[in-house]
């Protein structure tokens, strides 16, 4: 229970307003009617597990998770000392400080831009491969082939960012797979901050290079399959200078990526590396951005020393650290971003259908678009159909369709990769 571990509470007894066992903390009891966004939502008139909530404590921020809640709870219980509705208060100048101003529009839709995004995707594929071999090789990476890639991709997030990550998820990506979901992932992220669009590109190069310096390490450390020793994670922590220097005598990439670069293991609290940097103003946004996407995209990539993760999982991970390891707006932020049902996820619907997360709601997100390709007994679905929950398709004359679970690529008999690619 995230919110009371936090607190140092073991049980919750309510009495709408007063202290929680004695505790100092005190909850407000309101109806969901009367809820504003900026408002920290700790505690429903039900159990969390009833409803489609997966973080038990959050800041109310968008017209979805205000829906969900009228329509499973008739009240909340709100915690005061995390309120963000006031933008002049401390959590309020952090939100503001991490949002740019542009406001991206999609402007193509999932099936238009997927071969575009297929071709960018493999046109950074090569690219990332021609500069780790050109790395091990000990020569100069050829910059601007590198930038012209990340662009091109890029271009394709700002048109629908969707695209991509569902071609991310259906994509073998190899060895090259924790660089390659990073780049996108910054790239995705940064446009849900509505940053500028050389931001965005500076990211995605961030993402792709900023563990360019393994290359440097002894051969077969990186994969070795057990724990390392202290000694040995010395070592790995050299790949941070190591990619600084590659990047600062890299030709045609923007001169503040090395710094950039170097920034993605630091964390709030001191306990990073390589300075140790501690509190956000130190190791800035796109710091604190790296941190945040190479966490998540190290536990949901498959590594020759853990098996990858689910991404609730992951987020749960960055969702605990969050203002001891990283920023919590980030935090909050990048949930909102990959959502509930991230793109690509395989999902079981109330009818025990099997369907693909093909692309969000950009206002509710626990509403998505899926394409359910295999009936409740298992078997494929010809032609298979598309429903946007959004618009409350009926599964039967008194039930609409909403999705029951979310469920990993490898519990399913069926490869998302035949009906897109």
């Amino acid at each position: 229970m995230l919110p009371w571990a936090a607190a140092g509470v073991d049980r919750v007894a309510w009495s709408d307003g007063k202290s929680v066992l004695g505790h100092s903390i005190m909850y407000k009891k309101i109806p969901v009617d009367e809820l504003q966004f900026g408002k920290y939502v700790a505690e429903l008139d039900r159990p969390w597990t009833d409803t489609p909530f997966v973080f038990q404590g959050f800041v109310l921020s968008t017209e979805d998770q205000l829906e969900t809640l009228k329509r499973y709870c008739k009240h909340v219980y709100i915690d005061p000392d995390r309120d963000q509705s006031d933008e002049s208060g401390p959590s309020g100048r952090n939100l503001a400080r991490i949002r740019g101003g542009v406001v991206y529009r999609e402007l193509a839709s999932v099936e238009t831009e997927l071969p575009r995004a297929d071709e960018a995707y493999g046109e950074m594929t090569s690219a990332l491969d021609h500069a780790m071999t050109t790395v091990q090789s000990g020569k100069v990476i050829e910059g601007p082939r590198v930038r012209a890639a990340v662009s091109h991709l890029a271009d394709s997030v700002v048109r629908n960012p969707d695209a991509m990550t569902l071609l991310n998820k259906l994509r073998d990506k190899g060895s090259l797979g924790v660089a390659l979901e990073s780049s996108i992932y910054m790239i995705v992220f940064a446009r849900f901050l509505q940053l500028p669009r050389e931001r965005l590109e500076l990211l995605g190069l961030a993402g792709l290079l900023q563990n360019v310096g393994m290359v440097r390490l002894p051969p077969g450390l990186v994969e070795k399959p057990g724990p390392l020793s202290p000694a040995e994670m010395e070592i790995v922590k050299t790949h941070v200078p190591h990619t600084v220097e590659i990047l600062s005598a890299t030709p045609g990439l923007p001169d503040d990526l090395p710094g950039i670069a170097s920034l993605h293991h630091e964390r709030l609290d001191g306990s990073g590396y390589p300075r140790g940097l501690r509190k956000s103003a130190a190791i800035g946004l796109y710091g604190g951005i790296a941190g945040v996407v190479d966490t998540f995209t190290a536990l949901t990539t498959a590594r020759p020393y853990a098996d990858k993760t689910a991404p609730s999982v992951a987020l749960n991970v960055l969702y605990k650290g969050r203002g001891s390891l990283y920023e919590p707006a980030l935090v909050e932020q990048f949930i909102q971003c990959i959502g509930v049902f991230p793109v690509g996820g395989v999902v079981e619907l109330n009818t025990g259908e099997i369907g693909i997360v093909v692309a969000q709601n950009a206002l509710r997100r626990l509403l998505p678009r899926v394409m359910v390709v295999q009936d409740a007994k298992g078997d494929p679905i010809q032609p298979h159909k598309l429903l946007d929950l959004e618009k409350a398709p009926m599964a039967t004359r008194d039930e609409p369709y909403r999705i029951r679970r979310t469920l990993e690529f490898d519990t399913v008999r069926i490869d998302p990769r035949e009906f897109f690619l």
